[in-house]
């Protein structure tokens, strides 16, 4: 009987061990999952350049490997909307054929800017037809001078290069609001002109 009781006692202690462990790898999924969905925009810390700002000049390339330059003089009245994706990033492929289209109502000059490996950008090039016709270049440099750490981020520059608007987006309404913003703070934006967006290269 005593041997009994002592095999349960063990069995006892190794299952609560067992369910110890189990709890911790649980808590840990729950901080990483709560960690991807918590909620991106207006609350995000935004160091780095921020509005008000100039961009400093800076050549970068596209994937082909064509350097293209951001932080350059635009033409009159364009703007520049930079959409900050990665290849790994569930929410940045919902959210830029969104962008793809406010940027085309709103007549903004599009740019995808892609974080992570070339070959895993390139799959993600061929693979969403929103991205097609337009640049994706690789902008390490470009995201250290923003500090864009979280994905997907719009950053919209005048046409000297000004910084009008940085956050982060994972609806339209948010898209629309941060874009919104600047048509109230700088009225030349258009707000839906119709115009297709213009790609500058």
């Amino acid at each position: 009987m005593m041997v009994l009781l002592c095999v349960w006692q063990v069995v006892l202690v190794l299952a609560l061990l067992v369910l110890a462990v189990m709890l911790v790898a649980l808590a840990r999924q729950i901080g990483v999952l709560h960690e991807r969905l918590a909620p991106l925009g207006d609350q995000e810390v935004k160091p780095g350049l921020d509005v008000g700002q100039v961009v400093p000049r800076l050549i970068l390339h596209t994937l082909e490997g064509q350097p293209f330059t951001v932080g350059d003089v635009l033409r009159v009245g364009r703007k520049q909307l930079l959409l900050f994706v990665a290849a790994e990033c569930p929410v940045c492929k919902r959210v830029s054929p969104i962008v793809r289209q406010i940027a085309a109502e709103r007549g903004l000059d599009l740019v995808f800017v892609g974080d992570g490996p070339e070959p895993e950008l390139k799959a993600m090039q061929q693979s969403r037809p929103e991205m097609q016709g337009l640049p994706l270049i690789t902008g390490v440099e470009l995201a250290l001078v923003l500090q864009i750490n979280r994905m997907p981020s719009v950053v919209v520059l005048d046409e000297r290069g000004t910084i009008l608007a940085k956050d982060l987006v994972n609806t339209r309404r948010q898209i629309e609001g941060v874009l919104d913003g600047i048509a109230t703070t700088h009225p030349a934006l258009p707000s839906d002109t119709g115009a297709n967006a213009h790609v500058a290269f």
